[in-house]
């Protein structure tokens, strides 16, 4: 996975909702008749309005005298974006984004194409990977020009599904990353395609993700955030007992202080909260602020609030 497409994460206590403002959705995988060759569509000879012959339309049009053209009397006005040209041309990029900052293992990806196309969607995905944390919807935006320009490449379309992700759009961050394990075979989007189900009110569908075979093959944090989607799911099921037993299975116990270790104990801790065993979650938000040396939760601060309850 890309640095410059830093995936997030689902969420220890239900999936990221972004509620931003919709981007739309985007086309189903198909690309517009001017990706082909990495320029806006045209009409057949390149100029709109005209034959093939390069004539005026129109039958038995009568030829211009003088071989001049009639005087504009002004300037041409251009005819607005489409909404499907303003998806292809995506968000403006900046200057100094070149395209070499993509990781090379994702720009091997993109080597069937065409030199400049190619430079086009690697600025874009750089952008998108640059702007997800705090602006995930122009990242989105950036990845779909990608996708509209390069939509059987997985890796693009890998992109897109988590920018999706990212800016809360579950229905379209489900289908992008579908599309790409159709076309890699892939299993590390499973987590996030789970916590998309869960999104959009599908806890069982979450689940059936969470046993698939692959799972069994995952690392510890793939695999851990797996365990905290199917809890999760668990949870939207009102299943409490078996949200437990399936965190406790994880190894809450780890020595390491690694972001993943962080996130489990939090659920954990959360989770015994929700079934109303306050003194044990107290025990375990502490135990997630003693190694959450990033802050990436706020253990502390449920911590203090049920030490002031309990008090």
């Amino acid at each position: 996975m890309a640095d410059q497409r830093r995936s997030q994460r689902p969420s220890g206590d239900g999936p990221r909702r972004g509620g931003r403002p919709s981007g739309g959705k985007p086309q189903s995988g198909g690309k517009p008749a001017s990706s082909r060759g990495g320029k806006p569509a045209q009409a057949r000879d390149g100029k709109p309005g005209q034959s093939r012959g390069g004539k005026p339309a129109g039958k038995g049009a009568p030829p211009r005298r003088g071989g001049k053209p009639p005087a504009r009397s002004g300037p041409r006005e251009q005819a607005p974006r489409s909404a499907e040209q303003a998806v292809y041309d995506g968000p403006d990029l900046p200057a100094d984004i070149t395209g070499a900052e993509l990781d090379r293992a994702v720009s091997a990806q993109l080597k069937g194409l065409p030199e400049k196309l190619a430079n086009r969607v690697a600025r874009h995905m750089v952008a998108a990977g640059m702007l997800v944390d705090d602006d995930p919807e122009t990242a989105y935006q950036h990845t779909l020009a990608a996708r509209a320009r390069a939509p059987r490449i997985a890796v693009v379309r890998e992109a897109t599904g988590e920018a999706a992700y990212a800016a809360g759009h579950y229905a379209e961050a489900l289908a992008e990353l579908r599309a790409a394990k159709r076309m890699n075979g892939a299993t590390a989007y499973l987590p996030i395609m789970a916590d998309c189900h869960r999104a959009l009110g599908k806890p069982q569908e979450a689940l059936k993700l969470a046993k698939s075979p692959g799972v069994a093959n995952f690392g510890p944090e793939a695999k851990a955030e797996m365990t905290i989607v199917e809890a999760g799911a668990r949870r939207d099921l009102g299943q409490l007992d078996a949200a437990l037993r399936t965190l406790e299975l994880a190894p809450l116990q780890s020595k390491s202080r690694s972001s993943w270790v962080v996130r489990l104990r939090y659920a954990y801790a959360d989770t015994l909260e929700a079934a109303g065993r306050e003194q044990d979650a107290l025990a375990w938000f502490h135990r997630t602020h003693a190694i959450d040396s990033d802050e990436l939760t706020d253990a502390a601060e449920r911590a203090e609030l049920l030490e002031k309850h309990q008090g």
